[in-house]
């Protein structure tokens, strides 16, 4: 039996709106995937060390606050601190995100941003294609 691809869907700071957080987990748990919801308001610590505690191989992070260049990178790098390996899973953003942002993001880590209106089944596609890719380019 295939392990199931570990999700964690985050929401970092001080941003309220979950509704596509929770819509998001959803239909990843539906195209079978294991997903873990962190809940609102946490904190870049918190999201990295579950995600290292839960052996994540995915980390989505949807952000609304506009907080996104201060608080993923904190994410990405408390993971390393906390013993875990950003360049062994994929790291997601999503949310709204300027298109000048989403190049720093990819340059500070981040495998692919998702803006509002993206299918969700392209960005379930995005992980069953992109997660093994990634694994294979780390092992050499």
């Amino acid at each position: 039996m295939e392990k199931k691809i570990r999700v964690l869907v985050a929401k970092v700071g001080l941003d309220g709106h979950d509704r596509g957080a929770k819509v998001l987990a959803r239909f990843l748990r539906d195209s079978g995937f294991e997903v873990i919801y962190t809940g609102l308001h946490r904190t870049p610590q918190e999201v990295a060390m579950a995600a290292v505690d839960e052996d994540v191989d995915v980390v989505g992070i949807s952000l609304h606050s506009g907080a996104h260049l201060a608080l993923v990178p904190k994410v990405i790098n408390y993971i390393r601190e906390y013993g875990g390996n950003p360049d062994e899973m994929l790291v997601l953003v999503g949310g709204v995100i300027p298109t000048d942002d989403i190049v720093e993001l990819k340059k500070m880590g981040v495998d692919e941003v998702f803006i509002p209106g993206t299918p969700i089944s392209e960005i379930v596609e995005f992980i069953k294609i992109k997660l093994p890719e990634k694994r294979k380019k780390n092992e050499s």
